[in-house]
């Protein structure tokens, strides 16, 4: 059976990797990084799991959902709170909601970052 790999990190391009950080910190409750500075900013959840982020001279942000400039990444995070209230606390910390909703709204929606990459909010799935 060939080995299983673990993903331990991710890393978003971005103009402002401290900017990007401080917004993904208040999303996800993850730890500022000891070697995060001005060229590269991280982030590390309680399994060690790094959210990076580079600075990309000249960075152009994507736009979803067309493809003049792609995506690059996309992200889905699970919560466990109700859909709408994830929405408008993701609105609060500096999200925006994109006008293409591709899911059924009762189990997911679209959000892009301040730097524009796209990312998912799914409901939880009921344990049974």
């Amino acid at each position: 059976m060939p080995a299983h790999l673990r993903p331990v990190a991710v890393t978003l391009d971005c103009a402002d990797p401290l900017a990007l950080a401080a917004f993904y910190r208040r999303v996800t409750g993850f730890a500022p990084h000891p070697e995060s500075g001005a060229g590269f900013a991280a982030l590390t959840g309680p399994d060690g799991f790094v959210l990076g982020f580079q600075a990309v001279e000249d960075y152009r942000p994507p736009r979803w959902p067309g493809q003049e400039v792609p995506q690059q990444v996309h992200l889905c995070y699970e919560v466990d709170e109700d859909l709408a209230a994830a929405e408008t606390r993701l609105l609060a910390l500096g999200a925006v909601l994109p006008a293409h909703q591709p899911h059924d709204p009762a189990r997911a929606r679209v959000l892009t970052d301040p730097a524009g990459h796209p990312f998912c909010v799914v409901r939880k799935k009921a344990e049974g």
